[in-house]
């Protein structure tokens, strides 16, 4: 559960983020102009649409990630014996649905996204400078900037996808390793 949590905020943490591999700090831009120039680039950006297609991208992938994580955390645990693992696995199958659609309305909620946007102004204005801000807002008018936010939904989606594919069999190594050490006397 905490695993998808964090994927959540990650992920909404990082929607429609723009990143520069080696950028110099720059001198963060301050007060009324420089919060309207962050929102004229969210505009741009069409951040709160894309976050609310991300969010329903995320909605279609939660039960099977639900699932997955519960999964393992009930299979993972040495205090059960087959028979308790097979009860608590059928509890969670009829208790995933009523967990996914809370979720869901969580995801579905327009103050959620307002709220997201809101704590993101400051996270640019401390990294970017006033023409920087109003550099990335040219880019995201573009036609090339447009098209980069109407993928961003389903790039993070998928890129979530990579990213678990690649990194769970690892964490799942790992926490292998660290359970039987554990039962080491």
């Amino acid at each position: 559960m905490k695993t998808i949590l964090l994927t959540l905020v990650a992920t909404a943490a990082l929607a429609g983020l723009p990143s520069f591999a080696g950028a110099a700090p720059a001198t963060p831009a301050t007060g009324a102009e420089a919060t309207t120039a962050v929102k004229a680039m969210f505009d741009a950006m069409e951040m709160r649409r894309n976050m609310v297609a991300m969010y329903a991208e995320l909605q279609k992938t939660m039960p099977a990630m639900l699932q997955r994580q519960a999964v393992a955390m009930v299979q993972a645990d040495t205090r059960l014996d087959a028979a308790q693992k097979r009860q608590a696995l059928d509890r969670i199958e009829r208790m995933l649905p009523a967990l996914a659609e809370s979720i869901g309305r969580i995801l579905g909620d327009q103050a959620l996204v307002d709220e997201m946007i809101e704590a993101m102004v400051p996270l640019y204005t401390r990294h970017y400078t006033a023409g920087e801000i109003r550099q990335l807002t040219a880019f995201y008018s573009s036609p090339v900037g447009r098209k980069m936010m109407a993928l961003t939904p389903q790039l993070s989606t998928e890129g979530m996808a990579i990213g678990q594919r690649i990194m769970m069999p690892r964490i799942a190594r790992l926490m292998q390793d660290m359970v039987q050490d554990a039962q080491k006397p």
